[in-house]
């Protein structure tokens, strides 16, 4: 028996949604990383794009564990002297929640083209409602 390797034309992309209410930043993330990677099908092969789409509503809803929501910070930086910028995941948590998950998600991801291509199937809306509806996404648990 030979080993099977998956063709980028055999694969199919099934839709889902994940509720984000409620739930664990970080264990939420590494659910929607393994659906995005395709590491729950038999024929996960890595080199090979075999994810799902993943859509997450209710981002603004997400909780994190302990004193994050004060202690956490993201930074990033002006390619300019002092250009360095800060803020906690509180203020983030206001401003661009969906900008939460998907950073979260891209930690888990591989850092590469085929990555930012599983990165691209990420869907992340604040409320409830997404635009998505024709595509008939199941619900992850």
């Amino acid at each position: 028996m030979k080993t099977m390797f998956a063709k980028k034309n055999d694969i199919e992309h099934k839709w889902y949604t994940v509720d984000a209410k409620d739930a664990i930043l970080g264990r939420l993330a590494v659910k929607i990383a393994t659906y995005l990677r395709g590491k729950n099908k038999p024929v996960f092969t890595p080199n090979v794009d075999t994810g799902d789409f993943v859509i997450v509503v209710n981002a603004e809803k997400v909780k994190t564990t302990g004193k994050k929501l004060d202690d956490k910070i993201y930074y990033h930086h002006s390619n300019y002297p002092g250009g360095i910028k800060a803020e906690t995941l509180r203020e983030r948590l206001n401003k661009k929640p969906e900008q939460i998950i998907t950073d979260a998600v891209w930690g888990m991801l591989p850092k590469n083209r085929l990555g930012r291509a599983m990165l691209k199937k990420l869907k992340v809306y604040r409320g409830s409602e997404h635009p998505h509806a024709a595509q008939k996404p199941g619900i992850l648990q």
